[in-house]
């Protein structure tokens, strides 16, 4: 029926018509066809249809990728108050495709779809208020907008909304409804929030400690390669937290979180290769991963490489090296750091 009705040129049929191809409902799917359809409703003024177009174009789904494309569609439905439109258009400004950066117009758009109730629309709107993008920062304007997305199930919202309830910005600091959210969000599969989560039972924050649920739930994000989250997977590995004490699956995580550049992680598997734990004792890889982690700053990375260079291990023996490494890990008032530089007579 949607066929014969778009056969005589009636646009929501059109545009239905173009939605079943576009998902597989009821015939094969074919975005090429959904494209056509769209395009042809887009045509008559269709706003749903204008919307749906310009978001092919913009991901190049059916039709080559065409931002100009996609901003004139999403134009003409925003002009008729799309609210998908108004989110999807805000989007292109704050990230800059096809248009210069404008992170103000992004903010007047993101609220015109978040007025509507568009729950993405309110938790980006919220983002920017909370970090200052393209609008004044303001925690309370986004504790209200992200309140309004957490509301209708918005995981990444949930995640945010949660995180100011546990640093209380812009809210009274509330760390059971912070370990609240993070379940919401966790349970919708966000991986940050699971990793949140996760540590909040490892730690106790707003929850009875739990290493067990700790594990549980760094395991989920873990195995979607979240990198905090096998980073500290790692190290409930390493001390025996909630699992038997495995120190080769702690050096496997801490591998995996370091090859994504998780600086902490980079240092916890140099000192694996220091010390022997878990694998083959290798000064020459534990001097890789320490250096690795000090070009990112690393505080403890930067001190154990000064004691490599200060020692010889891994490297030539190098007190200059080391009273560099040591000073900049002074810098970040390490301790450790700063006795080693008294010690030396620096």
């Amino acid at each position: 029926w949607y066929r014969k009705a778009a056969d005589q040129e009636f646009p929501r049929a059109q545009l239905n018509l173009g939605y079943c191809y576009d998902v597989g409902h009821g015939v094969p799917k074919d975005q090429k066809e959904a494209v056509r359809l769209y395009t042809l409703a887009a045509e008559q003024g269709n706003a749903v249809a204008q919307s749906n177009l310009a978001y092919c174009y913009e991901h190049g789904t059916g039709v080559a990728q065409d931002y100009s494309q996609a901003i004139k569609w999403y134009t003409k439905a925003v002009e008729q108050n799309n609210a998908r439109a108004q989110l999807n258009l805000g989007y292109m400004y704050e990230a800059g495709h096809g248009v210069s950066v404008n992170l103000k117009e992004a903010v007047r758009l993101y609220t015109l779809a978040a007025e509507q109730g568009n729950a993405n629309a309110q938790c980006n709107l919220a983002y920017c208020y909370e970090t200052g993008r393209g609008v004044a920062q303001s925690y309370s304007n986004a504790v209200t907008w992200y309140s309004k997305a957490a509301q209708q199930g918005q995981a990444r919202a949930q995640l945010n909304l949660g995180y100011l309830y546990e640093v209380g910005h812009g809210i009274t600091q509330n760390l059971s409804e912070a370990v609240r959210l993070y379940k919401l969000s966790a349970e919708q599969g966000n991986t940050n929030a699971q990793c949140n989560l996760a540590y909040c039972y490892e730690s106790g924050r707003g929850v009875t400690q739990d290493y067990s649920a700790a594990v549980a739930w760094y395991r989920k994000a873990a195995a979607k390669n979240h990198a905090r989250a096998q980073l500290n997977l790692g190290y409930c590995y390493e001390m025996g937290h909630g699992v038997t004490k495995d120190l080769k699956e702690a050096v496997r995580l801490y591998a995996l979180a370091a090859e994504q550049g998780n600086a902490t992680a980079q240092c916890n598997l140099a000192y694996c290769y220091e010390s022997g734990n878990g694998v083959s004792k290798d000064l020459s890889a534990a001097v890789k991963w320490y250096r690795k982690s000090a070009d990112q700053k690393h505080a403890r990375a930067l001190y154990n490489l000064g004691v490599c260079y200060e020692n010889g291990k891994g490297v030539l023996r190098s007190r200059s090296e080391a009273i560099r490494y040591y000073r900049l890990a002074a810098d970040q008032n390490y301790e450790s750091a700063k006795k080693a530089l008294t010690r030396l007579g620096v």
